[in-house]
C-alpha cells in the first residue's frame, strides 16, 4: 500500500512538472491565439473598417459571400487563392526534393553535426532578406544565376524575378532551400525511429535499396510525411515576407498571393471585416485538411 501511495505521488509530481513546463507555451497560446480569435468572431458580422472604426454596423453574413458576389472581390481573391495554391504545390515538392533527401544523406552516411548545422542555417534568413536575395540574383543585367546560366548556353535571356513564372519556380526553390534543414529534420527523426533489425534483414534477403525505400523506411516515416504535409500547408498559405521584397503589395501582381490580399483589404484599403472574412474562410479548409491528415495518419500508422 506504501509503495502504490509513493509511485501515485511520484506520478503526480511528474505530471505536475510538465504542466510547469507547458504552462508558459500554453499561456502565450491561448493569450495570443484562443483569445483573438473569439474576440475576432463578432467582427465578421459587421463593416467594421478599421481597428479604430467608430461607426460599425451589422452585416450579416454579407462580408462571407462576397468572394462569390461581389465582382471586385471575386477577380482579387480567386486568382490569388490559385497562386497559392501552385506555390504550395511547387513548395511540397522541394520539401522532398531538399529535406527527405538530405535526410537520406545523413542518414546513410553517419549523422554529422556540423553538416546538420550548416544545412540549418539558412532557416535563420528572414523571409524578407531571402526575397532581396532572390532578386539580387536574378537580376536583369547583374544577377549571378541570370549571368552564370547566359554564360552556360542553358538560357538566351535573363530570368525575371518578377513575372509569372519567375515568382512561381524560383520562389519555391528559394524557400524549399531555406527549409531545407528543418523538414530534413523532421525526416531523421523518422529515419532515426526505424529499427535497425528491420533494415538489416533487408539487406540479408538482398532488397535493393529502392525495395528498402519503399517497403522499409517509407512506410515507418508517415508520421513524418504528416508532419511536414502540415507544415507545408501552413508555410505556404502564411507566406508574406518574400513576397513583400518581390513587389506583391506594389506593382507585381504574380507575388500578390492570399496573404497579400489580407492585408491590402485589411489595412490599404480599409476593410478590416472583410479581410478578417476571407482569412476564416481559406482557414476553415486547411484545418479540415490537417484533422483529415491526421486521421489518416492513424490508419496508414506502420505497425
Amino acid at each position: 500500500m506504501f509503495i502504490r501511495k509513493l509511485l501515485a505521488s511520484q506520478q503526480t509530481r511528474h505530471i505536475l512538472s510538465d504542466y510547469v513546463f507547458i504552462l508558459p507555451q500554453l499561456i502565450l497560446y491561448i493569450g495570443l491565439t484562443i483569445l483573438p480569435f473569439f474576440v475576432a468572431l463578432p467582427i465578421l458580422f459587421t463593416d467594421r473598417q478599421s481597428i479604430l472604426d467608430s461607426t460599425v454596423n451589422t452585416v450579416g453574413f454579407a462580408n462571407f459571400t462576397k468572394i462569390f458576389d461581389d465582382q471586385s472581390v471575386h477577380d482579387t481573391f480567386w486568382p490569388a487563392l490559385f497562386r497559392t495554391l501552385r506555390f504550395a504545390s511547387l513548395n511540397y515538392i522541394m520539401v522532398f526534393v531538399f529535406g527527405l533527401t538530405l535526410a537520406l544523406i545523413m542518414y546513410e552516411l553517419g549523422f554529422k553535426g556540423g553538416f546538420f548545422t550548416v544545412i540549418y542555417l539558412p532557416w535563420m534568413i528572414s523571409g524578407f532578406a531571402l526575397g532581396f536575395m532572390a532578386i539580387m540574383l536574378f537580376a536583369q543585367s547583374t544577377g549571378t544565376v541570370n549571368l552564370l546560366l547566359i554564360k552556360l548556353g542553358i538560357i538566351n535571356q535573363a530570368i525575371d524575378i518578377k513575372n509569372s513564372s519567375g515568382t512561381t519556380i524560383i520562389l519555391p526553390i528559394f524557400i524549399g532551400w531555406q527549409m531545407a534543414g528543418f523538414n530534413m529534420a523532421i525526416f531523421l527523426s523518422g529515419l532515426l525511429s526505424i529499427p535497425s533489425e528491420n533494415i538489416e534483414a533487408a539487406i540479408v534477403d538482398g532488397a535493393s535499396y529502392w525495395q528498402r525505400l519503399t517497403r522499409i523506411y517509407f512506410p515507418q516515416m508517415i508520421p513524418s510525411f504528416i508532419m511536414v504535409t502540415i507544415f507545408c500547408l501552413i508555410m505556404s498559405f502564411g507566406i508574406f515576407d518574400p513576397l513583400v521584397a518581390l513587389g506583391g503589395t506594389t506593382t507585381n501582381q504574380d507575388a500578390m498571393f492570399l496573404s497579400v490580399v489580407f492585408i491590402k483589404y485589411g489595412f490599404a484599403m480599409n476593410k478590416l471585416a472583410l479581410s478578417m472574412t476571407m482569412a476564416l474562410e481559406t482557414g476553415i479548409p486547411l484545418v479540415i485538411v490537417a484533422i483529415l491528415l491526421q486521421r489518416l495518419q492513424k490508419r496508414l500508422q506502420y505497425y
